[in-house]
């Protein structure tokens, strides 16, 4: 937003709290594969005086509200943003609170996740958590193996830009030649390969940024930005989202 509060010409509006009520998109129109980046934990805490572990507690709450309406909308992939290597910087006891919260949730969710179809893959750089954190989120992924309704993706210790660093990489030991070396290539050593685009983009908490995620994925999703700080985004918010991108065009250039 300029100065104003009026978003320039060609940039995505943000999108209000829906009212009670409103009609959600069509089911012709719902986005196959919805990314979050989940902003707004840390300021829903300070608001209510609380420490930012409830803060984030409260948005663990947020994310099973989110995936019960993905799945009953038809969405089959989500991808959420959950923690990124820059969050490393971070004061040490919210590292580890963080951390503690995901095994919590691992622990409590996985049953649930696994009865609704929901199959858990995590994006980002495992080798590089904590043994113990890295156990349960194997132990997760095994558990809802099964799923065929829809795919969470969890980027946890993830960054776009590593991301594709990491499929640089995988390049280079696969011997692709500099000729044999094309947009598809790169997409079969993301993170996500073998899975679709993302359509829609959502951010919460008012910030309208990509912040490093799914950078390369990213290029023609819908970007859909919300001042609901996440603790509070629900299944309203959610459909409101959903009403915005049936709204859209998409010309992918054409």
């Amino acid at each position: 937003m300029d100065r104003a509060g009026a978003a320039p010409p060609g940039l995505p509006q943000s999108v209000p709290r829906p009212a009670s009520g409103e009609v959600p998109a069509t089911p012709d129109a719902i986005p196959v594969h919805v990314a979050i980046i989940m902003d707004g934990n840390r300021r829903w805490a300070r608001a209510r005086g609380v420490s930012e572990g409830e803060g984030h507690a409260a948005g663990v709450q947020a994310v099973r509200r989110v995936v019960v309406r993905a799945v009953e909308r038809g969405v089959r992939v989500l991808s959420l943003y959950a923690f990124s290597r820059e969050n490393w910087a971070r004061a040490p006891g919210e590292v580890r609170a963080l951390f503690d919260l995901l095994r919590s949730a691992i622990l409590s969710e996985t049953d649930e996740l696994a009865s609704q179809g929901v199959r858990v893959q995590v994006l980002g750089r495992l080798d590089e958590l904590p043994e113990e954190t890295r156990a349960s989120i194997l132990q997760g992924l095994d558990a809802t193996r099964g799923g065929d309704r829809l795919i969470l993706n969890v980027a946890f210790n993830y960054s776009g830009r590593s991301e594709l660093v990491d499929a640089a990489r995988r390049l280079i030991r696969d011997g692709v030649s500099a000729d044999d070396l094309d947009e598809d290539a790169v997409a079969a050593r993301l993170y996500t390969a073998g899975m679709p685009d993302p359509d829609l983009l959502l951010r919460t908490g008012s910030e309208q940024r990509l912040s490093n995620f799914l950078v390369w994925q990213a290029a023609y999703a819908e970007l859909v930005f919300t001042d609901v700080l996440w603790p509070d985004f629900g299944a309203e918010d959610f459909d409101a989202a959903l009403a915005e991108f049936a709204r859209r065009s998409r010309r992918f250039g054409r």
